[in-house]
């Protein structure tokens, strides 16, 4: 979005595994990524936590498949996950997603207060994060894949979405 807001940045996440982890701290440390134009892959490779170093390097990954597919997949979790302190930085693995309104403030009329609505979350249960594991999110279908009335009255989806013709979509 058009802003960053640390809230709005606690809120929208798409997170493998998020905590107070230190890239720098080894030069064997990388964080790379891949877009070959069906799947977006982002890659934390023998990453350290901050202060924690001597718990040893963590290895995962989040892959965003084209088709709304997620693939979280864990290769190397030294410790267990629920171990690791969030007292520096929060520990959570999941997604999240919500949106930021900007409102009049009633007490000063010329400013505006920001309000964020986090609409849905989920998740994972972060003890089930081991070596070699991984983490599949399939996304459901919607009545927006649907391109006409004979489409949605026909689809065996159950969805009370009802064609406007004057926008040409599903409400």
């Amino acid at each position: 979005g058009d802003v960053i807001h640390r809230m709005l940045t606690a809120t929208q996440y798409i997170a493998p595994l998020m905590a107070n982890f230190n890239p720098s701290y080894s030069h064997n440390s990388t964080v790379q990524y891949l877009d070959n134009g069906t799947v977006f892959v982002v890659q934390w490779d023998k990453v350290y936590l901050q202060g924690k170093e001597d718990m040893g390097s963590f290895t995962f990954q989040a892959a965003l498949h084209s088709s709304g597919r997620i693939v979280f997949g864990y290769k190397e979790i030294p410790v267990p996950v629920l171990q690791i302190s969030a007292s520096q930085h929060p520990v959570k693995a999941g997604l999240s997603d919500a949106f930021m309104i900007l409102n009049p403030s009633p007490d000063v009329p010329e400013s505006r207060r920001r309000t964020i609505y986090e609409y849905h979350r989920v998740e994972l249960d972060t003890s089930r994060i081991t070596n070699l594991s991984a983490v599949e999110f399939t996304p459901l279908p919607t009545c927006l894949q649907h391109q006409s009335c004979e489409m949605c009255v026909s689809s065996e989806l159950t969805f009370n979405c009802t064609w406007c013709h004057v926008l040409q979509r599903y409400l």
